[in-house]
């Protein structure tokens, strides 16, 4: 009994030492792998190479390891030792084959071309063995660029097995290698065939498609979709048709499509034309705009489809209505209001119409009586969060300072971590900005400058900079003070008395820090009243004298959109993108400005 014990004890202990043992040596392991990886990322080749010969050595089945090791001999030129090491490895019958365009590699760095030729030609013919080898060739020649290698690696193993699909790599070969069409075609095949999404397929498109409908790439693409949509009539090509034609900025031709589809589909999800409709407006293509929701108005069944649709063919009235157009506006709204009633399925149409009486016609009165009325409805809590967020806007517009923070601050805490907290947040830091209390803004501001939304934290960090540096340098803060009236003067759509005040503060100013902001929101509400001569003078004031300043990337930004969408000077505005581009890489415009300035050299515009 005692023997048996004590031999027990003595086969734990060893087994504890043991997995020590193991331990102790898989840490190690794993601290040289970091280090080895650490070395070489920095490019301190000598150092990375001796860990990788420890670790070769020490895990002899690791082919990681093994590349790890050729590329620090190759980095370091020490082509000897790679082949050296690549001949060992190849005189195991079980080497994979992938050693083989290794070692080809390894000569073509030499400059040894027929070497190199026969080991990438024997990496070849190991695919006459086994197809289901083309993969890791394929892909290994890739990694060196070798295209033509790779394609035939890939093609190979799909002709002697059938079963295998490599259409996806060799689509992206082409593409590398030039040749467009055979590119497009791979693609499209492998949508039309099932075995990839088209999302996934569009991406990599992208890169070749401009905006120029005369572009040989697009010309390419359009007529080789064609030529499927008339050899197999299938709704697949129409899809890709519209997203082109969008890419170009043909909206009616997009438009067209869209109809194609809608109807194959007998009347189904009106959702994509809904898409292409709030694409159009957001690129000011109003006429078709205007063409698409009176279609969708025309022929959907969805109530909630049909009412958006209505909404937005009245915001395109509103574009520049005199008040005889705003009263046929109201006689619309207060029909709709008949029509679908108070619900809380049409919270829209209630917003929507609280709006138009508080911003078109100067009547927050009823627009809150309406809204309070919608707040009685049996709604959820993001309901109740858009109701109020709308009623806080109306009350903000009446200078009801007080009863809009109730409702912000409400939406704030119903709602804390999502976007509509956030929004409401800023909200109540833009009131309080109003009504003069700049501390309690600050407050609010610094915790949105982490907000997820960007937008919402670029707007928190100028306000919030604008309300700091402008109280330390002015302990009264007389021009922020000015400057709050006339955001708000704004704000309330009395323009003209908001470029007022904002005279003010740059005649009697001048050389303070705000300056630059009264500068900017001035030449927004020139703008506003389509004096860009005017408000062209402003942004450009503001990039000559102010070019270190925090809103020099916005004045540029604004530069850019009134050359390009307004006074089409797409020169000028590609050297505004420009400048966003080069100065200004931080800026929240610039992945747009980068992607304007792509769209007008006539680049890809993904």
């Amino acid at each position: 009994m005692y023997l048996n014990l004590t031999t027990f004890i003595i086969f734990n202990m060893r087994f504890i030492s043991f997995l020590f043992l193991l331990f102790a040596s898989t840490t190690i392991w794993s601290q040289e792998d970091f280090l080895a990886k650490q070395y070489f990322n920095d490019g301190e080749f000598d150092k990375a190479v001796v860990f990788y010969e420890k670790l070769v050595q020490q895990n002899p089945r690791r082919t990681d390891y093994g590349e790890g090791l050729v590329a620090c001999y190759q980095q370091l030129e020490r082509y000897g030792d790679a082949e050296k090491y690549l001949l060992q490895q190849l005189a195991n019958p079980r080497a994979y084959p992938t050693f083989y365009v290794e070692l080809g590699y390894n000569y073509t760095l030499q400059d040894q071309k027929e070497k190199a030729t026969e080991n990438y030609q024997k990496a070849l013919s190991k695919i006459e063995e086994n197809p289901n080898y083309g993969y890791g060739i394929g892909f290994r020649f890739q990694k060196y660029a070798l295209l033509d290698e790779a394609l035939a690696a890939y093609s190979r193993s799909m002709e002697l097995n059938p079963e295998l699909d490599y259409n996806y790599q060799m689509a992206k070969i082409y593409g590398e290698k030039g040749d467009v069409e055979k590119m497009y075609r791979s693609y499209l095949r492998l949508i039309s065939e099932g075995k990839t999404s088209k999302s996934s397929v569009l991406r990599s498109i992208d890169d070749f498609i401009s905006s120029d409908p005369e572009n040989e790439n697009n010309l390419q693409l359009k007529k080789i979709l064609l030529e499927n949509a008339q050899r197999n009539p299938d709704i697949l090509w129409n899809e890709l048709l519209s997203w082109l034609f969008v890419q170009q900025k043909q909206f009616s031709s997009a438009f067209r499509q869209e109809k194609a589809i809608y109807r194959r589909m007998n009347g189904g999800s009106v959702q994509r034309l809904e898409g292409l409709g709030e694409l159009a407006l957001k690129e000011q293509e109003n006429d078709v705009a205007q063409q698409i929701f009176e279609y969708i108005v025309e022929n959907t069944a969805n109530e909630t489809a049909k009412l958006n649709a209505q909404l937005n063919l009245i915001d395109l009235q509103l574009i520049d209505a005199n008040e005889r157009e705003l009263e046929a506006v109201q006689k619309q709204y207060e029909e709709l209001i008949v029509s679908y009633g108070y619900d809380s399925r049409t919270l829209q149409l209630q917003v929507a119409y609280a709006n138009f009486l508080t911003f078109k016609k100067d009547n927050p009165s009823e627009a809150v009586d309406i809204l309070k009325k919608s707040l009685g409805l049996p709604l959820n809590q993001r309901g109740k969060a858009f109701i109020k967020l709308a009623l806080g806007d109306i009350l903000v517009f009446d200078q009801k300072f007080n009863q809009a923070l109730i409702y912000f601050s409400q939406i704030q805490r119903s709602l804390k971590n999502d976007m509509l907290g956030q929004e409401a947040r800023f909200k109540v830091a833009q009131t309080s900005f109003y009504k003069g209390d700049f501390d309690w803004a600050l407050t609010q501001l610094k915790v949105l400058r982490s907000s997820t939304s960007q937008l919402i934290a670029n707007d928190a960090m100028q306000l919030s900079l604008l309300i700091s540096d402008n109280s330390l340098e002015d302990s009264t803060q007389t021009a922020l003070k000015k400057y709050a009236k006339a955001d708000l003067l704004g704000y309330q759509n009395k323009t003209k008395e908001a470029i007022a005040t904002l005279d003010d503060i740059l005649q009697n100013h001048k050389g303070e820090k705000i300056e630059d902001d009264a500068l900017l929101i001035q030449a927004q509400l020139w703008e506003k009243r389509k004096e860009y001569e005017t408000a062209e003078f402003n942004y450009l004031k503001i990039v000559e004298f102010y070019a270190n300043g925090i809103l020099a990337d916005d004045a540029h930004f604004a530069l850019g959109e009134l050359y390009r969408k307004i006074l089409n000077q797409p020169e000028k505005a590609k050297e505004q993108y420009e400048k966003i581009i080069y100065n200004y890489q931080d800026s929240y415009y610039f992945p747009q400005a980068r992607k304007n300035f792509r769209m007008l050299r006539g680049d890809s515009i993904n």
